[in-house]
């Protein structure tokens, strides 16, 4: 049998904790990959939207509202 959520228990987990373990596992890989270069497309289509982002301050969300929205949709 394969590693699943169920099988270590994390669908148990409550959704912050959940989203705690997904920014651990995604560090862990980060650290272990190391310096992972980007392709010339991919470093023009982040130039590209950090320059919008830049353009238009005002649109941005701060990441605690989004991620309050988010919980808020995954418990309904």
């Amino acid at each position: 049998m394969g590693i699943s959520a169920k099988s270590l228990g994390i669908d148990k987990l409550d959704v912050e904790e959940r989203l705690q373990l997904m920014g651990e596992i995604w560090d862990s890989v980060s650290e272990e990959t190391g310096d992972l270069s980007l392709s010339s497309e991919m470093k023009e289509e982040l130039d590209k939207r950090l320059a919008a982002a830049d353009a238009t301050p005002e649109a941005s969300v701060p990441w605690e509202d989004v991620k309050k929205r988010v919980i808020g949709r995954i418990s309904k």
